[in-house]
């Protein structure tokens, strides 16, 4: 008998990254958006050798944890569990984090002047 290996995790935050969540927010079970573009093929090509956990605050209640089932099966992304708080991983992929360079003084500028993604002036 042949042991299947524990694939490695991957987190992906639910809301700006996999939702594209271009109409903000309308409560925990309500998903009004599309998926942003291209996250179900790079969340299947991971898949291959990654678990997909996928992360929200909107699984504070078992209505919005449903939610985001349905609309991940609807828009055909996978994924192996969701959860309302980040597990140990290879990595996090979240619309609002600063990746830590090892510059602790930088943090303060980077912090105050952060934007997301879909909040950054692409005209700039």
């Amino acid at each position: 008998m042949k042991i299947q290996k524990k694939r490695p995790t991957i987190v992906f935050d639910f809301d700006g990254v996999i939702h594209s969540y271009t109409s903000g927010w309308k409560g925990d079970s309500t998903i009004a958006d599309p998926p942003t573009e291209g996250i179900n093929f790079a969340i299947y090509d991971l898949q291959k050798d990654y678990e997909i956990v996928i992360v929200s605050t909107r699984c504070r209640t078992e209505e919005g944890r449903n939610a985001i089932i349905k609309w991940c099966n609807q828009h055909g992304i996978y994924f192996d569990k969701v959860m309302a708080e980040k597990p140990p991983a290879v990595c996090y992929i979240d619309d609002r984090a600063i990746c830590f360079d090892g510059n602790a003084s930088s943090l303060p500028e980077k912090v105050r002047n952060f934007k997301s993604w879909c909040e950054v002036d692409t005209d700039a």
